[in-house]
């Protein structure tokens, strides 16, 4: 059983003046076994990875921060918004979607950007072309979700994540089941976010990705 992770705050880095996501005094336990007590993180804007190995609590913190799973006590905040007190703006100000889901295999990949488009304001329609043919799936694009095999549905994911220019992206194991072309330029979109001033991403992983400058790491 993993150990109970302390409330040992991840620190900005000197040149960053405010954090895109705090995390204040975050209580979480399962029947089986408690996760984080009094756990505390500032997240700089850029790439930050949530490191740990298997059942160490990685996406289930991913869950946490996104509001899909609910905490059982603490604070989370991105900008002027708190979670506990408006729900919804927070959640337009966060991405996250479960790459195992089967919620959306009815509709094609564009229907799906068109329900990430109702939800994110700064939705970017612009880029989706460009990502569809970065990603390959330009043959795809025009399929029901569940004739996708399991790295053409996490490129979906990953496509709408970064159209939809969310203040938070939260990746669970971004690169699992992608082909090396795709792995590559995720990586250069990456990092470019990795220099973005006003949005973070959260990539819960074993391991860094290589090439990709992190601002923070979060061990769990």
């Amino acid at each position: 059983t993993p150990a109970m992770k302390e409330g040992r705050p991840i620190e900005l880095p000197p040149s960053t003046s405010s954090a895109v996501l705090q995390v204040t005094g975050l209580n979480f336990s399962y029947p089986e076994r408690a996760l984080f007590a009094s756990w505390s993180a500032r997240i700089p804007p850029g790439v930050t990875l949530v490191r740990g190995g298997e059942s160490s609590g990685k996406s289930t913190l991913l869950r946490l921060l996104a509001g899909d799973l609910p905490v059982q006590a603490g604070d989370l905040q991105i900008g002027d918004v708190h979670l506990a007190q408006h729900g919804a703006a927070y959640s337009q100000q966060v991405f996250r979607v479960d790459p195992r889901t089967s919620a959306f295999d009815a509709i094609t990949p564009l229907d799906y950007f068109k329900t990430v488009q109702r939800q994110y304001p700064g939705f970017d329609s612009g880029a989706v072309d460009g990502l569809i043919e970065g990603l390959s799936l330009a043959p795809f694009q025009d399929k029901p979700l569940y004739m996708l095999s399991t790295g053409s549905k996490r490129k979906v994911w990953l496509a709408a994540a970064l159209a939809s220019r969310a203040a938070v992206a939260l990746l669970d194991e971004p690169f699992a089941a992608l082909d090396r072309k795709s792995i590559d330029f995720v990586k250069t979109l990456l990092k470019d976010a990795s220099v973005h001033p006003t949005r973070a991403w959260l990539l819960a992983d074993y391991e860094a990705p290589v090439g990709v400058p992190l601002a923070a790491v979060i061990d769990l």
